[in-house]
């Protein structure tokens, strides 16, 4: 199966460079309702058979602009949300963000013990957010996945069979970024393709973000 894994629309904390990972989180900006719209008209040539969203309200904003073009109902997958950043919730000091960043991508690179601070582990995040992707492959051929930046980049880094762990800490993914997969659970996953800017374009790419959850992570 062909899988799209796409990032939210931008949010407030996305500006701030705010660690906001708590249920329900924030809606969408301006900008983030913009990007939102674009994506029926660039997604139109994929066969889209199936929408999911995490339980976090900024996906659902996400989604509903393509839900509504295909007709397709939006199905609520409980393992997708943002990676929680426990004690560090809310914080935008460099170390904060870096502890959080590093955390994530040692699980991407096998190490699974390593914890979040006053949160969960590597294992914890796989088991959920694998069990909802073998969901989507089993009930459609081509299905559209919203989930967030830094859930989608390190389950790449482990996922991904032809590209380095490496890779999505090299490459940035900016709000409504898509993620391109085919295969499946059993079979594994090949990485298509990789978009960095939103699926609007520059017009919709906000460079004065402080957002750290889709920048590249150098050294990591």
């Amino acid at each position: 199966m062909r899988l799209l894994l796409i990032r939210h629309g931008q949010t407030p904390g996305n500006v701030l460079g705010r660690l906001d990972t708590a249920h329900p989180g924030p809606g969408l900006t301006d900008l983030g309702l913009r990007q939102a719209a674009a994506i029926p008209n660039a997604l139109r040539s994929e066969p889209i058979d199936a929408i999911f969203v995490s339980t976090l309200l900024r996906t659902h904003l996400t989604a509903q602009p393509l839900a509504a073009d295909r007709g397709l109902e939006i199905r609520v997958a409980t393992g997708l949300h943002e990676i929680e950043a426990g004690s560090i919730e809310g914080l935008r000091d460099r170390a904060s963000v870096r502890t959080y960043l590093e955390t994530v991508m040692a699980w991407g690179t096998g190490n699974l013990d390593k914890r979040m601070p006053g949160a969960d582990d590597g294992h914890g995040f796989f088991r959920r957010f694998d069990a909802d992707i073998a969901l989507a492959a089993a009930d459609s051929e081509v299905a559209a996945v919203f989930s967030h930046g830094a859930a989608i980049r390190v389950w790449t880094a482990a996922r991904a069979q032809n590209v380095p762990a490496s890779f999505a800490g090299e490459h940035e993914l900016d709000n409504t970024g898509v993620v391109e997969f085919i295969g499946s659970p059993e079979e594994g996953w090949t990485l298509l393709s990789w978009a960095g800017l939103p699926v609007g374009g520059m017009a919709l790419a906000d460079l004065g973000a402080a957002d750290p959850l889709g920048d590249p992570l150098p050294g990591v």
